[in-house]
């Protein structure tokens, strides 16, 4: 079976200011960067599934400004002209960072990350310092986490994030400048800051790709075996190329092995594990290691996509006795029902929901809760009227949260030379993407991505440095994701013009529970913040 190695590149406080002119290069070649965080932690969970959207952002806002992101994951891609149309460059950055401000950790983020490897002695030995808010003094000529912040505002190309409401929010306040009070003055920020736009995985993996789960393993994966399916019918498909780095610099790389399947996947004579209905639907289980479940990816496609061909040939079959029953009398209608016909014979156009999942799950993964309904489309009411989250669910999730955030609340606050800390950004909104263990029904939730997965199986290779749960990676999953998903779209539209990168998930961030995206935009009725526009002058002046 054919295997990848992913090359993700470990920066740190040593090496930093070796790999500035790389790093800086690769944003400014790159044709798109996607950006993947993590936190030590979010605070209260009930307020990040306020139904106000204005409530949302005030929460996140309080935990930007208490808590801090602990690495930063950037995957620059960059278009081959001179190969297919498809073909990518792709550069990995896994930076470890520490604030030099005191900031909260949360129990539940440091288990986390010491549970998936994260080195917190790295982090407190070799991370690179950076401090939150406003800029002090003239910080854009140095080489600092900031002023590399600067450099991918200054390149001007599409952002992609994974759920990324969060992940704005805390760049901002952690990289950019303090907060703004209002939404509306910071997506009017945003949206002069990435001019090229902004894209959200989590957004396109359900309203373009209409995938049944869109947590970034399971779109990750679900788009690289469409691929694979794609290149061996001789269609066109995506091709991801990296750089092969000197030898001097392989003690801080760090190579992710990646396959199609694991190879643990269809072994012969395995008694067969059933698929955890949570964990499916959203990637997240609350019984964790004592899930008697499987949890592995490549089983839950498998699952979804018997289900789905199964239910097609019964609705096609159902359509093709109709059809032989009616009265052919309905030839004017014909013009223009090619359409119509497609969705009899297929299904809804809308994503197939996830049937085998009876209830939802725990609100630690809060970002994979998306209860809408099917028959609503997605533009059919605004921001401020949109189908909110049922009673019952909600009192489901509440009670849910009241045993979960009795850890979560018990945080305490260090300074950067206390102990170490960790990130829960997986578990919650933007963030509950947790990689399982593939193959094994008595860790499911251990670490499994496809790199992560040849990190701890294959004896012969280089053991990963970092741990199994890196930004880096999860970065390069996103950007992988985004690149399938331009390339269905530029395959289906020709006409690419002038307009926007990808038109239909342009400045659109994912919000839980709701059936319409948060919309970057500059409002008539908002103005940019005094912060934002004062480093913006800065920033071209110094360029």
């Amino acid at each position: 079976m054919a295997r990848w190695r992913v090359p993700v590149v470990d920066v740190q406080s040593d090496n930093f200011t070796e790999l500035w002119p790389s790093m800086v290069l690769a944003l400014r070649t790159a044709t798109f960067v996607a950006v993947d965080t993590e936190l030590s932690g979010l605070g209260a969970r009930k307020l990040l599934l306020s139904p106000c959207i204005e409530e949302r952002y005030k929460a996140v806002c309080s935990a930007a400004r208490t808590r801090s992101i602990l690495s930063l994951g950037v995957a620059c891609f960059k278009q081959l002209p001179e190969k297919s149309e498809n073909t990518y460059l792709c550069q990995i950055y896994n930076l470890t960072l520490l604030c030099m401000e005191d900031y909260i950790v949360e129990p539940q983020s440091v288990q986390f990350l010491v549970q998936h490897g994260f080195d917190f002695n790295k982090q407190y030995s070799q991370g690179i310092p950076y401090h939150k808010g406003n800029d002090k003094g003239n910080e854009n000529q140095s080489q600092s986490v900031r002023t590399f912040f600067l450099e991918l505002i200054r390149a001007k190309k599409p952002l992609i994030l994974h759920n990324g409401l969060i992940d704005l929010v805390f760049l901002y306040q952690c990289f950019y400048a303090h907060l703004p009070d209002s939404l509306g003055t910071f997506t009017a920020d945003l949206s002069e800051m990435f001019p090229a736009g902004i894209y959200d995985t989590k957004y396109a993996s359900e309203f373009e790709t209409r995938f049944v789960a869109s947590y970034l393993e399971y779109a990750y994966k679900k788009c690289k075996r469409e691929n694979c399916k794609l290149k061996d019918s001789s269609s066109q498909h995506l091709t991801v190329e990296f750089c092969n780095y000197p030898a001097n610099m392989s003690h801080y790389i760090d190579y992710r092995h990646c396959s199609l399947e694991e190879e643990s996947h269809n072994g012969a004579g395995e008694t067969k594990v059933p698929v955890c209905e949570k964990f499916s639907a959203y990637g997240w289980c609350p019984k964790g290691v004592k899930c008697p479940q499987s949890h592995n990816i490549d089983l839950i496609i498998d699952e979804d996509d018997r289900i789905w061909e199964e239910k097609r040939k019964k609705r096609k079959k159902k359509w093709k006795c109709r059809k032989n029953t009616e009265e052919p009398a309905k030839a004017v209608g014909q013009e223009g029902s090619g359409k119509e016909m497609e969705l009899a014979q297929n299904g809804e156009e809308g994503p197939p929901p996830k049937q085998n999942c009876y209830e939802p799950a725990a609100a630690v993964e809060l970002a994979e809760i998306t209860p809408r309904s099917e028959d609503t489309p997605l533009e059919e009411n605004s921001m401020d009227m949109e189908s909110e989250i049922s009673s019952d669910a909600r009192a489901r999730w509440e009670e849910d949260l009241s045993s979960t955030e009795g850890t979560a609340q018990v945080a305490a606050a260090v300074s950067p030379s206390a102990v170490g800390n960790a990130s829960d950004s997986d578990q919650v909104e933007g963030k509950s993407d947790v990689p399982a263990q593939e193959g094994s029904a008595n860790h499911p939730d251990l670490p499994e991505t496809e790199a992560a997965c040849a990190a701890g199986k294959e004896g012969h290779d280089p053991p990963s440095q970092g741990g199994t749960h890196r930004a880096g990676f999860d970065a390069f999953m996103t950007g992988y994701v985004m690149a399938y998903v331009w390339m269905l779209h530029k395959g289906k539209h020709t006409d690419t013009g002038a307009g926007p990168w990808l038109p239909d998930c342009h400045n659109k961030l994912y919000l839980s529970g709701k059936s319409v995206p948060l919309q970057i935009v500059k409002s008539l009725f908002s103005k940019s913040s005094k912060a934002h526009s004062q480093k913006m002058k800065l920033a071209w002046a110094s360029e």
